[in-house]
């Protein structure tokens, strides 16, 4: 049977977008196993061995577990003689060509289908030609300029959109904390007056959280969900290859910043540095294209970074920008994106990406000194946690003392994933709607600020003025001259809470203050970092350790009193790089990112590096990191640094996935439409020496990819009109429609150009990776993911395809 009959076979008047029948040959074993039993999407991803090859995202085929034909045959349902014809596939079952995969009820239902970027440059005739016609214009140099000018204008409007973002933050919390100061004071009850009730100042405060956060909350969930959370590990998934749907669009930045200043300002247990990366990502791929899909305006600059190869590089040093704006940090931002974001890296991103840094904290560096009214520009980062007075000094037998505070932080931050993972998966299944999850972020504020007045007003801390920086100190019920240090907590953003734990004097709280403190923030971090708004988990981190360090060092001190090296400011610092590491797992990048944000002196790098790798080794133990494990938990194909264990000691051929979907060299536009519309593969091997209509044995010649297919088809590239389109078709051709390719479902049917021929030759990559049957799965892996590649070829001896591997088979096989 030809591959016409095995592919079409469905009456004139079926729906386009009907499925079509598969065969399964005997010989490719037993239906597939589910290996992710958890509900996380709707979508359908790959995981049977008989895949072809990627999937894409359309109307896939799936089949029930106890279907009886399984292994045989399946038919669509308005096919004729149904039951006639199912015996004669039983016999021609080995001559026909499968053209789809089979996968089970329980695959389908459970793994989001995820497709995969074209990192792979497709070198094929017509780039060829323009690499030779640039040759002799000295194209390289001035692309390599142009290259350095685009990285410099993602540094500057990255640091812009963040001075933006810091001063609202700021204007609106000092207008919210000053009006709930001056309320507090007003309704605080005496002994000689009538009406006053603090009643009145926390229903002041819950309408202050309430507002913001049901708008920021409304807007991410019903105009841009991708935007809920920081963004960290769909930036981190899409520099890895994966293709995350609308994560750099400009509607997702404006929805990303409104999302950050409502949540901040409604007092939710985050911060605003960890979207700032989702944000300089979003900046960076929309100036590197010179145009805007959003808008549909083509600016005709940049014509030449327009292939997910070039955008990768420019996202990277994106997240670079937003990391160095966020914490004043450049060379903590070009670690973090190398150390956590980063798959693909050589030298000359990594002077790129450093440049970028340093461009967008000189900027924000500019901004925010001119809107403070410094004159020295030294108002660097918006994580600003201030200069320590004096130097931290430490001695060597605190070394043991760091060790044990980065467990602590190991075993904090392995039960804080944990916990949140298991919200997280609490909300998916019981907090479907929409309008739910907006209530669930408003609940969540309300908690927050009711767990913070029952704090401040059964705690009596009492401290006098002026002994530390306070900002807004509330009296209550302290004497004259005096401040409550639990409002002082609560009275303030995140980030300066940060820096007071850092920076007031030792006996600034009372033990009892912190510990409540400590296990409340907790609580309340742990149940906000997952809610359907924009914010960070650096900052509710940092002050969870920051404050359980100050902790341990105060109650040490209350039992040795003569413990002169217990600086309280010292092991708040320890305790926030011991939370880090225990919740992220990252160790350079952190401790740079602390050292810059701090100015500490370089030689208390060896303590805070001590705790960072002893909270990450027993956090290790238990789990990953959060980034990690959302990534994990979404079933994101990303590829790790190393193939897993049970892919050592296999062969290609155990991998591979078969029969695949082939087109010839010179083939049928009727055939190429009929595949692409019925099958939602990415990739097809061209092939040629095909004996008849047997395309599987042909000898490969090349890949085309679907996108390449569908724009040939759009665009009537046939050879019968070939004089016609010829002088006008470059590279440039396709890089005009880049990124939002055109679906199958924008072709018209051929109906009048039915006998109409493809002649591929000119537009397929005739240089695919290929690999041998017998060759091992880890150095494949290593190939696979070094080159960034999609799609890798298996060829017998004879350059005969025996089937193909996508990033699905290094995950789900």
């Amino acid at each position: 049977m030809d591959d016409k009959k095995t592919l079409i076979a469905l009456d004139e008047d079926s729906d386009e977008d009907e499925p079509v029948p598969v065969k399964r040959p005997a010989s490719l074993g037993p239906k597939p196993t589910q290996i992710f039993g958890s509900h996380q999407s709707d979508g359908v991803a790959t995981t049977s061995s008989a895949v072809a090859t990627e999937n894409n995202s359309g109307n896939p085929l799936t089949i029930a577990d106890d279907d009886p034909i399984i292994s045989n045959s399946i038919s669509v349902p308005n096919l004729e003689n149904v039951s006639a014809q199912s015996e004669n596939a039983r016999e021609n079952i080995n001559d026909s060509e499968p053209i789809f995969h089979l996968r089970s009820r329980t695959a389908a239902a459970s793994t989001p289908n995820y497709e995969s970027l074209d990192y792979e440059v497709c070198e094929n005739t017509l780039f060829q030609k323009e690499q030779r016609e640039r040759l002799a214009e000295r194209f390289s140099l001035r692309k390599d300029v142009i290259r350095w000018i685009i990285f410099i204008q993602i540094g500057v409007i990255t640091a812009l959109i963040a001075c933006t973002i810091d001063i609202i933050i700021e204007e609106l919390s000092e207008l919210k904390y000053n009006f709930l100061k001056t309320t507090t004071d007003k309704n605080v009850p005496m002994t000689d007056a009538v009406g006053h009730d603090l009643v009145i100042p926390f229903l002041y405060w819950l309408l202050w959280s309430i507002l913001p956060v049901a708008f920021g909350a409304t807007m991410v969930t019903y105009i841009e969900p991708i935007t809920a959370g920081s963004g960290i590990p769909q930036v981190k998934s899409y520099l890895n290859g994966v293709k995350i749907p609308r994560i750099v669009r400009i509607k997702t930045l404006a929805v990303k910043a409104i999302g950050v200043i409502t949540s901040v300002v409604g007092g939710l247990a985050g911060g605003k540095e960890g979207p700032m990366i989702h944000a300089g990502a979003v900046v960076a791929a929309g100036i590197s294209q010179g145009k805007s899909t959003t808008f549909v305006k083509d600016f005709r600059i940049f014509k030449a970074f327009r292939d997910d190869h070039e955008k990768r590089d420019f996202v990277l040093g994106g997240g670079a920008a937003g990391v160095s704006a966020a914490f004043g940090a450049p060379i903590g931002g070009m670690l973090f994106s190398l150390e956590e974001a980063a798959s693909f890296w050589n030298q000359n991103l990594i002077w790129r990406t450093l440049v970028a840094s340093i461009i967008s904290v000189f900027t924000l560096n500019i901004v925010l000194s001119a809107y403070h009214g410094l004159n020295d520009f030294t108002f660097t980062g918006l994580f600003n946690l201030g200069k320590f007075d004096q130097p931290l000094k430490f001695d060597y037998f605190e070394l043991p003392i760091f060790m044990l505070l980065g467990v602590t932080g190991g075993l904090l931050g392995a039960a804080w994933n944990s916990l949140n993972t298991k919200i997280n998966g609490f909300r998916k299944r019981f907090i479907p709607w929409k309008f739910a999850k907006v209530i669930e972020a408003v609940m969540v504020a309300m908690l927050g600020v009711t767990l913070a007045c029952l704090m401040i007003y059964f705690i009596n801390d009492c401290r006098p003025l002026g002994n530390d920086p306070t900002i807004h100190p509330v009296q209550l019920f302290c004497d004259d001259n005096e401040y409550n240090a639990v409002a002082a907590l609560w009275f303030q953003t995140p980030e300066a809470t940060v820096r007071s734990l850092f920076h007031d004097p030792p006996g600034s709280h009372k033990i009892l203050t912190l510990a409540m403190f400590t296990l409340v923030y907790y609580v309340l971090s742990c149940a906000t970092f997952g809610l359907n708004v924009s914010l960070g988990v650096f900052i509710p981190t940092a002050l969870v350790g920051a404050a359980w360090g100050r902790l341990l060092a105060m109650i040490t001190f209350y039992f040795f009193p003569e413990a002169e090296f217990l600086h309280p400011g010292k092991y708040a610092l320890i305790g926030a790089a011991a939370n880090l590491g225990g919740v992220l797992r990252m160790t350079i990048s952190l401790s740079v990112i602390l050292m810059e944000t701090t100015g500490i002196e370089s030689s208390f790098f060896f303590p805070l590096i001590i705790a960072l790798i002893s909270a990450k080794w027993v956090g290790d133990y238990f789990n990953e990191g959060i980034y990690d494990t959302q990534i994990e938990v979404n079933h994101v194909p990303m590829l790790p640094w190393e193939p897993l264990p049970k892919y050592k000691g296999l062969a290609a051929r155990e991998l591979l996935s078969s029969p695949v979907v082939c087109i010839k060299l010179r083939d049928s536009a009727h055939y190429i439409y009929k595949v692409l519309k019925k099958c939602d593969h990415n990739g097809f091997p061209v092939v040629d020496d095909v004996q008849g209509d047997r395309r599987s044995e042909g000898r490969v010649c090349g890949i085309i990819l679907r996108s390449q297919l569908i724009v040939i088809l759009l665009k009537s590239l046939y050879v019968e009109n070939k004089r016609f389109w010829l002088p006008e078709t470059s590279i440039q051709t396709f890089r005009d429609v880049y990124p939002r390719y055109p679906s199958i479902k924008n072709v018209r049917k051929l109906d009048t150009k039915i006998n109409y021929t493809v002649d591929l030759s000119m537009f397929m990559n005739p240089s695919p990776i290929r690999v041998n049957p017998h060759d091992s799965v880890p150095r494949i892996f290593q190939i696979f993911r070094a080159l960034g590649l999609r799609h890798l070829l298996v060829i017998n001896d004879e350059n005969r395809i025996a089937g193909i591997i996508t990033r699905r088979d290094f995950i789900y096989k």
